[in-house]
């Protein structure tokens, strides 16, 4: 099988990897689509993402749907989906013993395996592979009339549904989404999906917020451009998407007294500044918010149910032409999410 490898910033192959079958509790999955995230491009430009660091070679990817190829020994029962199934994989393996998974937090693990991880070494490779086993219980056979094109949302979806949830009750409130990339641009779907009444969402550039226009946001408007009349007012929840120092300040300086703040956007590595005498004077709350847990599964029903998030999906590539598609989805003036299809061979 041929697989999407990284192997240091800069430095990205498609490799022949070998592949033996499922390992005992496992469903081996032909991947069809996977979509490249922001901490992909992390890694591939960087080298890291945040604190995680790549130091041995990593096959990228964690936003995959696929077939069941073939089911692992002892894999069985009702709920196993059938060889040749449409599948999505859950891509977080908790340990399922500590603190935070006893109190219903498994999304913050610190013994997580995530595919495409750099957090541990070894690494946890990643599901831009032709072939990937991963633990039955990650795999979701999809509800009956959601095609793979759509599907391989459900796991940045869920990314944005958390977000939501950190956030509280946002019916008929006025939010601000700080970045209209594919997760911020999810995030307006699903806020919009639960009830809020205004969504104004801020990028530095035109198609991403045009992009966040037909999924749901209610105004946009030019980060670069501070007499914009959209900005006019405050926000009841401020949303960071978009992992950039200045989203956060926006976010701080716009969340009304007693407002909420979700930080959701991965900041560079270290410190950075805070508007801490704002936050403090007007009783801010700021809540991070990372990755998902059972929202994967809500993620996939919205899907089934014709959630409007289409237009997310801009570009798809062939596996062999990766270098390709992680330079277009580095574009956000032209891009938004960029899939690969790895059914061919590279």
């Amino acid at each position: 099988m041929h697989a999407c490898v990284v192997h240091g910033a800069g430095d990205l192959r498609v490799e022949e990897r070998p592949y033996d079958g499922p390992a005992a509790g496992e469903i081996a999955v032909a991947v069809a689509l996977g979509g490249i995230c922001g901490s992909d491009l992390h890694y591939y430009h960087r080298g890291r993402v945040g604190d995680f660091a790549v130091s041995e070679p990593m096959v990228l990817g964690h936003e995959v749907v696929g077939h069941v190829a073939a089911l692992g020994p002892g894999v069985e029962g009702p709920d196993v989906p059938a060889v040749g199934a449409p599948v999505a994989i859950h891509p977080a393996t908790p340990c399922g013993v500590c603190p935070e998974c006893a109190r219903g937090m498994r999304n913050v693990c610190a013994h997580t395996r995530y595919l495409g991880s750099a957090a541990h070494t070894p690494h946890v490779q990643g599901g831009f592979a032709q072939r990937l086993g991963v633990p039955a219980g990650q795999v979701r056979e999809l509800p009956p009339g959601l095609d793979l094109r759509r599907a391989v949302l459900a796991e940045p979806l869920a990314v944005a549904l958390h977000a939501v949830r950190r956030a509280g009750d946002v019916r008929g409130k006025r939010v601000l989404v700080a970045g209209a990339g594919p997760i911020g641009c999810l995030v307006v779907a699903a806020l919009r999906h639960a009830g809020a009444a205004e969504v104004v969402v801020s990028d530095l550039h035109e198609e991403p917020l045009r992009i966040a226009t037909e999924v749901g946001a209610t105004a946009t408007v030019r980060a670069d451009r501070p007499g914009d009349p959209n900005w006019a007012g405050v926000f009841d929840v401020a949303v960071e998407a978009s992992g950039a120092p200045a989203g956060l300040r926006s976010c701080v300086e716009r969340a009304r007294r007693g407002g909420i703040v979700v930080m959701l956007g991965l900041l560079p590595p270290g410190e950075i500044g805070l508007l801490g005498n704002v936050a403090v004077t007007r009783e801010l709350e700021l809540r991070g918010s990372f990755r998902f847990d059972t929202e994967f599964d809500e993620a996939l029903s919205l899907l089934a149910q014709g959630l409007p998030v289409d237009p997310v999906v801009t570009h798809t590539f062939p596996l062999e032409r990766s270098a390709l598609a992680f330079e277009t989805a580095r574009d956000r003036t032209v891009a938004s999410k960029v899939l690969l299809d790895l059914t061919g061979r590279a």
